[in-house]
């Protein structure tokens, strides 16, 4: 599960980490009464940032800085008036519902911090960069040396030592040191408290010397986390945090039914138990030049009605001109499973193309059903293993195309 920016910053404060005041608002009359607030309150800059799941943001234009009453206005309405499109919103873009009006900072300079699953140890690992600011993956790609990381011990956790000598691994001086240590270890324990599977601050800035922090003082201004959904019955503060409106959704409905499904932008709806077959499934469609409409992992204990919300959830979309499915039955019975299929299909009532392979237990009975129920689903082929229903499901979608 993924959360805002502005609830992102919310948990690092109450964890204790510095970051600028602010407020979310969904309507552009409250973006100005949350700027006149901050500007009576004495803040000279504030930042209108739109609040999406995805990147890109800043070069999307959908970050500004504002000086006056009226800019926050203009950057607002902007926002919440036109989609945000990104190298990661795809063309058609996202919707802006709501906007973050924040305490803009001066920066002196800008690093990575971030905590996540290292898939190789199994382990967390805290990952540092001076290269902050930009997106990661350029740095990991063209200066993989300004990325630093360290195990993080699962039953110790991180250690105090560990994260000061990471701080001077990325070039924090100083007093600056002993905030970014700080920093490091609260969002560790923050990281291990909600079952965070990524928290990321990006930038971690120091600001410019004063007073008060001679060396600058080191501030979280952007943050991102996402949540193992495995874990979440253990965090209702947490549930309370999910955005409906920024999923897919189709894939809501589906998780309803206890279906994995991913929408794609092909043409042939996939229907599969297990997501290694699904996968199997889609490429094996793309090298008979097909190309797959969706993932859709129908789980280990399909039922009639399970199958029929998949073919239903399957055919709601336009651009499925055939649907292949593909069930392998270990502990699932075959011929329940074209049961299913048959009483699902005759409902749904096919239009397109369908084909079926079924393999596994009782797979002869099955063969039957299908068999018998031919002349219901005028539309639907058997197919004897995945490469002859590939093959069958893409010259069918190629033939009705034509």
């Amino acid at each position: 599960m993924k959360i805002h920016e502005y609830q992102a910053r919310q948990l690092l404060a109450d964890a204790g980490i510095p970051v600028p005041s602010g407020t979310m608002v969904s309507t552009v009359e409250a973006a100005n009464d949350a700027a006149k607030s901050l500007f009576d309150s004495g803040a000279t800059l504030l930042v209108v940032k739109a609040q999406v799941h995805a990147g890109g943001r800043g070069k999307a234009g959908f970050v500004k800085l504002c000086k006056t009453q009226e800019e926050v206005n203009e950057a607002a309405s902007f926002m919440f008036g036109n989609k945000m499109v990104s190298v990661q919103t795809g063309p058609e873009g996202l919707d802006v519902t709501k906007v973050l009006i924040a305490d803009g900072v001066d920066i002196a300079s800008e690093y990575y911090l971030a905590i996540t699953t290292d898939r190789t140890s199994g382990a967390n690992a805290l990952i540092a960069s001076s290269e902050g600011g930009v997106d990661i993956e350029t740095v990991a790609h063209e200066t993989p040396d300004a990325i630093k990381t360290v195990r993080i011990d699962p039953l110790a956790g991180l250690q105090p030592y560990q994260a000061r000598e990471m701080a001077f691994r990325v070039g924090f001086t100083g007093k600056q040191v002993g905030q970014a240590t700080n920093i490091m270890l609260k969002m560790s324990t923050l990281v291990e408290e909600t079952d965070a599977s990524l928290a990321e601050i990006n930038p971690l800035i120091v600001t410019p010397s004063c007073d008060t922090f001679p060396d600058g003082q080191v501030i979280a201004i952007d943050a991102k986390f996402d949540f193992d959904d495995n874990a979440l019955f253990r965090h209702n503060n947490l549930q309370e945090m999910f955005d409906p409106s920024e999923e897919n959704a189709v894939e809501l409905e589906a998780a309803k039914f206890d279906l994995n499904f991913i929408a794609l932008d092909g043409n042939i709806g996939c229907l599969v138990n297990g997501a290694g077959l699904a996968m199997a499934t889609m490429d094996i469609i793309k090298m008979h030049g097909g190309s797959p409409a969706n993932f859709l992992d129908v789980g280990g204990a399909a039922t009639l009605e399970t199958v029929t919300e998949a073919f239903k959830i399957i055919l709601s979309d336009t651009k499925v001109e055939g649907v292949l499915v593909n069930i392998f039955g270990g502990i699932m019975r075959c011929d329940v499973i074209a049961e299913a299929i048959v009483a699902a299909a005759k409902e749904v009532s096919f239009t397109v193309p369908l084909v079926v392979r079924l393999e596994g237990t009782n797979v002869d009975a099955a063969r039957e059903i299908l068999e018998a129920a031919q002349q219901e689903l005028p539309t639907m082929q058997t197919a004897t293993d995945l490469e002859d229903a590939a093959a069958k499901v893409a010259d069918a979608v190629a033939t009705t195309c034509a």
